[in-house]
């Protein structure tokens, strides 16, 4: 963006809905007044109107742009006092400048208005659109500004005090009258606005332009010419660009290196041509720089300082003679010199200290003189900003599939089409004659997306909605096709731009529909006409991942997006005892080991630890957390992709932050274990040291109470068949995106991530649900278990406890629900003592991994379709069909329960009927003679009587129940 660029802020105010009355005659007469940066405007005043529409936009200067992301833009509506006498105000929205976006992507928000206190009556809705638009300044001419410079010192060295007199001049000055208006209602409202500018609190603020000081920013702009356009959106991007200069690494111990830079050198005796090169010798170590003519490398070089073999350091500058094309590889290599380093004597630099400056050296030679390089040399850590860029010793040097990246999922949005009729279709008569009428329907595709409509005979409408699933960048076009049933032939196609269709943030924004000429070829310039509406939904999540260990639900709509309530800090610090995963030199087996954490739009990936089982990443990174009930999901991965192989998961581990504590640090090693055809298999342990940071407990719990999704989600659900659909569609798109990337993140990488096969069959997975919902069912088992123990007197002391306690409950039942209540606090404050301190992880016990024979994991590992033997697929489908069985007898059992109640009120069987009309009729006596206490106090002592006066048999509502008749004997 150019230096002498400024920005304007556009707020928009639409209109507002639903306001609460304030005038004491049912309705309001409101205008807004919008704050921000110390600037003040106003809209006019819409009179007795609870659902004024403004469409007024207002016009504010971003001083700072570098801090218009931490800014705070306020709008305050207010009823006009001189229409009513009550209290004025209506309620207010702030918005943080986060969600604030360019020109040409605004859309209409409507956010709930908010109470100013507790005792605030506040009701309704405002929608409002919030843009900027960037603007160069007209250049001021030099001449101009040569006399500007003569005329305007003067006046620039005034002292403060006379500018201080000066200013309460300026305010003295009277207002100029309103302009004249033909409408009295805009001649009220001017008068209005200039009478009455703001409500008794606010009548200290003029309504004027409050323009600030220029900032320090800004005088650093206007100084030095220099622009802060650098400094992009800070709120959104502190947990990229921070990740390694934040607060330094503090979850992770730090780790020596000794930096080597070489930048140029300078020869006496040899020709401008001639190529040279550095040559670094530590020890058995040795690396030398690229070759260049220009003698200018500017490399740096990273030696892991712990795995050095040598105190001295040797750098060394070679000549190539004799290179040419035919023959490159016949080079004679001449020494220029060489400049020894004593590695006890060499700086260490910690940030954040200035990066050291390289100086000149001069080559030691026998035979030559004259020559330098220029050099730096120092020990630093895996913070320096020098390590990203410089060649790694433990991580192959400069490949770029083992260097540590930091990845983003593409942005995704739902793209709805609604398809509604068409018409003068141009068919082709010789189907048309065969077929009196033809039926046709509607296909459309986006990319590798295809989605069709139900068929229809022509003229009829369809109104059926088909949604995409579009990832930006978006691609190109939208094709919707009209094919002719009958024959499968297209009666014709329109091509859609994405980029020009419609946004919306909610269900109230309005998308017209429209009507398209179809294509039909080349001997078809038109085919008929096609009614469509389509529009890009903003206002809804688009899973990439599957629900259970999601990492984000935000709304794709930036406008919708709300402040992180806080941030998460993760220290990747090494893996202990990695088993082999490929061969290397025979049979000897190593491991190539790297980490992918993913959490939001937001990937990592550490950098590869080459040859060794026990590697130390200590890499520290830090996302935004915009919700506390979210998943990070961490992934250990054998590097292949160098290579040319395929990259292959070591293990994995989920972290749910809902489990942590608040600013608290959690170092803990987890297993890496990996499902594989063979069967389970522990692969080693990662440690890692995890912190997540609030600093607000109001936002924390206030996010307990906010809906998972966006509002879009509950107003307009999708079904749980199209959500499915489209959350796989968007796992292939991100897949697909982040291959694209350089270097890239392998398919198999980000499935493994995911979790792209959660939907596959799985005989492991469905026995890990039963047990589940057995181990949820227990609890309630347990409860009968107890009560019948009780019934029977196994033990006699707990039951005459009981008849005491229901004794107590029956006299005193207003202290029943206290006491249950203090009950539970008790018992939740002493379970704290053994609340588990280290953070749960995927556990194999749960997964029931070691007790899945080879079989079903050959199953769950098998391939749709599958291309296994027909004797393989038969005893697989056997077993299948014994799990169903199974499955069917239960569903039966609880469905013959329902329908035996369900008979007992219809009068299915008459006789069973009757006997409850007679016993509802005895109960409803019953209960009008006797007290409820003594009948509550009868039924506990009859449940709980003495074994001596209890039957063997099952009781007589049990019996009667049983009795009652169900469908089960109408199915064949």
């Amino acid at each position: 963006m150019a230096e002498n660029c400024t920005r304007k802020l556009i707020v928009e105010i639409c209109n507002a809905n639903n306001l609460m009355p304030k005038d004491g005659q049912g309705t309001a007469s409101a205008y807004a007044i919008v704050d921000f940066a110390g600037q003040r405007r106003r809209t006019k005043t819409k009179f007795r109107d609870l659902n004024p529409v403004w469409d007024e936009k207002l016009e504010f200067l971003v001083h700072d742009i570098g801090s218009m992301a931490s800014e705070i833009l306020e709008i305050n509506l207010y009823n006009d006092k001189k229409i009513g006498k009550r209290s004025n105000f209506l309620g207010k929205i702030k918005l943080a400048g986060t969600v604030f976006v360019s020109a040409g992507a605004e859309s209409l928000v409507y956010y709930s208005l908010e109470k100013r206190s507790v005792f605030s009556q506040v009701k309704g809705e405002i929608g409002v659109k919030i843009f900027y638009v960037d603007e160069e300044a007209a250049p001021t001419p030099p001449e101009q500004k040569e006399e500007t410079a003569e005329e305007k010192p003067p006046e620039e060295e005034k002292p403060a005090e006379e500018n201080k007199e000066e200013a309460p001049k300026e305010e003295e000055k009277p207002n100029p009258p309103p302009p004249e208006s033909s409408n009295p209602q805009d001649a009220v409202a001017a008068s209005t606005s200039e009478t009455n500018p703001a409500p008794e609190e606010e009548n200290n603020q003029p309504l004027a332009n409050k323009e600030e000081p220029p900032s320090e920013t800004a005088k650093y702009k206007a100084e030095t010419g220099k622009s802060t356009e650098l400094i992009i959106n800070n709120l959104e991007l502190r947990s990229l660009s921070g990740d390694r200069n934040r607060i330094g690494y503090d979850l992770v111990d730090p780790m020596p290196f000794l930096y080597v830079r070489v930048v140029k050198a300078k020869v006496a005796n040899k020709e401008p041509a001639c190529p040279l090169h550095a040559k670094i010798v530590i020890g058995t170590h040795s690396i030398k720089t690229k070759t260049q003519i220009d003698r200018d490398w500017d490399q740096v070089f990273a030696f892991d300082k712990e795995r050095l073999n040598s105190s001295s350091l040797e750098v060394s500058v070679w000549t190539e003679e004799g290179k040419n094309e035919e023959a490159p590889s016949s080079l004679a290599e001449s020494c220029l010199g060489t400049v020894p380093f004593d590695l006890q004597e060499v700086p260490k630099r910690v940030p954040p200290d200035s990066p050291l400056a390289p100086q000149w050296y001069s080559l030691e030679s026998e035979s030559e003189t004259g020559n330098d390089v220029m050099v730096a040399v120092w020990v630093g850590t895996q913070a320096d900003e020098a390590f990203q860029e410089a060649w790694q010793s433990d991580s192959g040097g400069l490949i770029p599939e083992t260097r540590a990246k930091v990845y983003l999922s593409p942005k995704l949005w739902y793209l709805r089409l609604t398809v509604i009729q068409t018409q003068d279709l141009q068919l082709d008569l010789v189907s048309e004659a065969k077929v009196r009428s033809p039926e046709i329907f509607v296909k459309a595709l986006l990319g590798a997306q295809l989605f069709k409509t139900s068929r229809t005979q022509v003229g009829s409408a369809w109104n059926e909605d088909l949604v995409f699933v579009a990832a930006e960048p978006f691609e190109p076009f939208l094709v919707v096709k009209v094919e002719d049933a009958s024959n499968g032939q297209s009666v014709g196609e329109v091509k859609i731009h994405v980029s020009s269709i419609d946004r919306r943030t909610d269900d109230k924004t309005e998308v017209k529909s429209r009507w398209f000429n179809l294509i039909g070829g080349e001997n078809k310039p038109y085919a008929g006409r096609i009614h469509i509406r389509v529009c890009l939904e903003g206002g809804y999540h688009v899973l990439d991942e599957a629900a259970h260990v999601t990492s984000d639900v935000r709304a794709t709509a930036k406008q919708l997006t709300k402040p992180p309530i806080g941030l998460l800090d993760v220290g990747i610090r090494g893996a202990n005892n990695l088993l082999p995963v490929k061969t290397k030199d025979g049979p000897c087996g190593t491991t190539d080991a790297y980490v992918v954490a993913k959490y939001g739009p937001k990937w990592i990936r550490t950098r590869t630890i080459l040859d060794r089982f026990n590697p130390h990443w200590n890499e520290q990174y830090t996302w935004d957390v915009y919700d506390p009930c979210t998943v990070l999901t961490i992934g250990v991965f054998d590097n292949g992709r160098y290579k040319g192989d395929k990259d292959v998961s070591i293990g994995k581990v989920r972290l749910r932050l809902s489990t942590l504590d608040m600013n608290k640090v959690y170092r803990n090693s987890h297993t890496l274990t990996v499902l594989s055809p063979d069967g389970a298999k522990k692969m080693g342990e990662i440690e890692i040291a995890i912190r997540f940071c609030c600093s607000s407990w109001l936002s924390l719990i206030q996010a307990y109470g906010s809906p998972m999704l966006p509002r879009m989600h509950h107003v307009s659900p999708l079904g749980p068949a199209q959500q499915d659909i489209l959350r796989y569609t968007a796992m292939r798109i991100v897949t697909a995106r982040l291959a694209r990337s350089e270097p890239a993140l392998g398919q198999e990488v980000v499935q493994f991530m995911l979790d792209s096969d959660t939907h596959v069959w799985s005989m492991r997975r469905s026995k890990a649900n039963w047990f589940r919902v057995v181990g949820c069912l227990s609890r309630v088992a347990s409860l009968v278990r107890w009560l019948d123990e009780i019934r029977t007197w196994v033990h006699p002391p707990t039951t005459v406890l009981v008849h005491g306690l229901l004794v107590a409950a029956v006299v005193c039942s207003h202290l029943v629900l206290p006491t249950i209540f203090m009950y539970a606090f008790l018992i939740l404050a002493l379970r704290l003592r053994y609340c588990r301190r280290i953070p749960y992880n995927v556990e194999s016990r749960l997964s029931y991994v070691d007790v899945v024979s080879p079989d079903e994991l050959d199953e769950e590992f098998d391939e749709f379709p599958t291309n296994k033997s027909s004797d393989t697929i038969r005893i697989r489908y056997d077993r299948l069909r014994a799990l169903a069985s199974r499955v069917q007898t239960l569903l039966g059992d609880v469905a013959v329960q329902g329908e035996r109640l369900e008979a007992l009120f219809s009068w299915k069987d008459p006789r069973a009927t009757s006997i409850l009309l007679v016993f509802c009729l005895f109960v409803s006596l019953l209960f009008y003679l006797v007290p409820l206490k003594v009948l509550v106090l009868g039924a506990g002592f009859y449940y709980i009587r003495h074994p001596r006066f209890q039957d063997d048999m099952p009781s007589i509502p049990i019996n009667f129940f049983r009795r009652l008749p169900s469908l089960s004997d109408q199915i064949m």
